[in-house]
C-alpha cells in the first residue's frame, strides 16, 4: 500500500514540476547592483543581472538638463533626503533608457541598486516593494517603455504603490519609468464628453481625470525631444570616436551621418549610435 501511494505521489510530482518556477539564484546586494523582478503564480523572485554596458553619464550628449535633474533627485534619495518618483517621457531614441543605465553605472558606488520590472509583471509590484522594504540598501525600481492599453488593469498596482495605500512606498524605494508619452493611459476623443466649463474654468470629466492621475503621481517629469542637427552630429562624433580611432570622424563621416539621419527620418541619440556602429564597422571591413 505504501509503495502504491509513493508511486502515485511521484507521478503527481512529475506532472506538477514543469509548472513550478525555476529555483531562483539568490541576489546578494553587496555584490549585485541590478536584478529583474519576475512574477509567477506563487509570487515572484529576483534574478541578478550584470550591468548591460559601461555607459556613463558623460557619454550622453544633448540632455544636460535632464541628466542634472535626475542625478540631483537620485543623490538626494541616496542620502535619505526627500526625492520624487520620476517619469522620463518623450521622443523615441532620445536617451531615456540610456540615462537610467548610465545613472546606475555612475551611482552604484554610492549605494544605488536597480530592480527592473516588466510592464506585464506590475501586478506583483506591491509584493516586490514589501520585499525591498526589509533590505538595508536603496532601490530604484525601474519600468522601461511604460504604457497601458485601454482595458489593462496593471496600472492600478502602480498607482497604489506610488501614492495610493495607507503606508505608501518604503523610504528606500523610488520608482523611475520611461515612456514615449506623458499620459501613460490611452486617450480618446470620447473622454472629453464629460468635460465642461464652469465659469471660465475647464473641469475635466472622470475619464480624463483617471487617465491623468497616474502620471501625476510621478513628482519629477523629464521631457526628451528630437535632437537638432548640431547636437546630433556632436553625438555621432562622440560615438564614432568611442567605437573607433582618431581620424574616423571627418568631413566624409559628417556627410554620411546627415544622410543616415535623413534615411531614418529623424535625429536622436539612438540614431547617432546606430550610425557610429555602421560607420566604424564599415571602416574596419575596408581596412
Amino acid at each position: 500500500m505504501d509503495d502504491e501511494l509513493a508511486r502515485r505521489l511521484l507521478g503527481v510530482l512529475e506532472r506538477v514540476e514543469p509548472w513550478l518556477p525555476p529555483t531562483p539564484v539568490e541576489v546578494d546586494w553587496n555584490r549585485d547592483v541590478a536584478a529583474l523582478w519576475q512574477r509567477h503564480m506563487l509570487g515572484g523572485h529576483l534574478t541578478p543581472v550584470p550591468p548591460r554596458d559601461a555607459l556613463r553619464l558623460d557619454d550622453l550628449l544633448g540632455i544636460e538638463r535632464q541628466k542634472q535633474a535626475l542625478v540631483d533627485n537620485t543623490r538626494a534619495f541616496l542620502r535619505g533626503y526627500p526625492a520624487n518618483h520620476a517619469l522620463l517621457w518623450g521622443a523615441r531614441g532620445g536617451g531615456k533608457s540610456s540615462l537610467v543605465r548610465a545613472l546606475l553605472n555612475d551611482l552604484a558606488g554610492e549605494g544605488l541598486r536597480l530592480v527592473q520590472v516588466d510592464r506585464h509583471d506590475l501586478a506583483g509590484l506591491p509584493v516586490l516593494v514589501e520585499r525591498l522594504r526589509r533590505e538595508p540598501h536603496r532601490f530604484m525600481v525601474y519600468c522601461d517603455d511604460l504604457s497601458f492599453e485601454g482595458h489593462d488593469d496593471a496600472y492600478k498596482a502602480l498607482k497604489s504603490v506610488l501614492d495610493g495605500t495607507l503606508t505608501g512606498p518604503p523610504e528606500n524605494v523610488l520608482l523611475y519609468a520611461t515612456s514615449n508619452r506623458r499620459h501613460l493611459l490611452p486617450e480618446s476623443m470620447s473622454d472629453n464628453d464629460d468635460s465642461r466649463l464652469v465659469g471660465e474654468e475647464l473641469h475635466h470629466g472622470d475619464a480624463v481625470e483617471e487617465k491623468i492621475s497616474l502620471s501625476d503621481r510621478f513628482g519629477l517629469w523629464l521631457g526628451f525631444r528630437p535632437f537638432d542637427q548640431t547636437t546630433y552630429l556632436e553625438a555621432c562624433a562622440h560615438w564614432v570616436n568611442w567605437l573607433g580611432d582618431d581620424g574616423d570622424w571627418n568631413d566624409e563621416a559628417r556627410g554620411e551621418a546627415i544622410r543616415y539621419a535623413t534615411l531614418r527620418g529623424g535625429r536622436s541619440g539612438r540614431v547617432a549610435w546606430q550610425f557610429a556602429c555602421q560607420w566604424v564597422g564599415r571602416l574596419r571591413l575596408e581596412a
